[in-house]
C-alpha cells in the first residue's frame, strides 16, 4: 500500500468504529392539526391557512407543546413547517428586529429574524438573520425557505407571495423522561392598530422522534 495513503485509512478505521448508530427511534409526538387537537399545548389555538388547519396565527405570542413519559434516547429531532405571513422586515427599524425563536426546556435553540420583502431596485432589502441566529444579518429576505409562493393572511392578503414557508428540523441531545418545546415571537408592533395583521407566523406538521444510540 502507498504509505501516503496510510493516515487516510487509519483515520476512516477510527472514525468508522468509533462512529455511533441509532438502534431506536420512536416517534413520540404529530400533529397536522386537522383534527383541532391541542392535547398537551398551552397557549395552542387553531387557525386556517391556504386551505388546513394550523396552530396559530401569533403575533406577540407563543405556545408550548409538553410531553412526559418518553421511551430512554439520547437524542431528540423536532421538525415542523413554519409560515412566516404577511409585512415581516428582518432587522429593519422602526420596528425590527423581527425576532422569532424556538426554545426546548427553557433554552434557546432558534433566535433568528426573517424577512418577507423582495430585493428590487429601488426597494429597500432589509436581511434577515435565518437560518444563522441574531444578530446575524447577511441573509437575504427568504433565504432558506421551502415555499416563497403563498399568499399572504391579512396586511399582504392580495400578494400571492405573502407569506414565506420553512421546514425547520433540528437534532440535539436529550434524555430527560419529560419535554418543553416552544416556540414564540418578539415583535415590536405598538404603531400598529391591528398587530396581528400586520405580521403573524404559524406551525403545522410538527413531528417529536426520540432516539437512542
Amino acid at each position: 500500500m502507498n504509505k501516503k495513503l496510510l493516515p487516510l485509512v487509519f483515520f476512516l478505521i477510527l472514525f468508522l468504529s468509533c462512529k455511533q448508530h441509532v438502534r431506536n427511534e420512536v416517534e413520540v409526538y404529530n400533529n397536522d392539526f386537522e383534527s383541532s387537537d391541542l392535547t398537551n399545548i398551552k397557549g395552542g389555538i387553531i387557525g386556517q391557512f391556504n386551505g388546513s388547519n394550523v396552530l396559530g396565527q401569533f403575533s406577540n405570542g407563543d405556545f408550548v407543546l409538553s410531553l412526559n413519559n418518553l421511551p430512554a434516547h439520547d437524542l431528540i429531532t423536532v421538525s415542523f413547517d413554519l409560515y412566516i405571513h404577511d409585512n415581516w422586515r428582518g432587522e429593519l427599524l422602526p420596528d425590527g428586529p423581527a425576532i422569532w425563536q424556538m426554545l426546548i426546556d427553557g433554552g434557546p435553540y432558534i433566535n433568528t429574524t426573517f424577512s418577507n420583502l423582495d430585493c428590487k431596485e429601488g426597494n429597500i432589502c432589509p436581511p434577515q438573520s435565518y437560518p444563522d441566529n441574531y444578530p446575524n444579518n447577511n441573509h437575504n429576505p427568504r433565504s432558506g425557505a421551502f415555499r416563497t409562493d403563498l399568499p399572504g393572511v391579512c396586511s399582504m392578503k392580495n400578494d400571492p407571495n405573502g407569506t414565506t414557508m420553512y421546514k425547520i428540523t433540528k437534532t440535539f441531545k436529550h434524555s430527560g423522561g419529560s419535554i418543553a418545546f416552544e416556540c414564540l415571537d418578539r415583535l415590536d408592533q405598538k404603531d400598529y392598530p391591528d398587530p396581528k395583521c400586520e405580521k403573524s407566523w404559524s406551525v403545522d406538521n410538527i413531528s417529536i422522534k426520540a432516539i437512542s444510540l
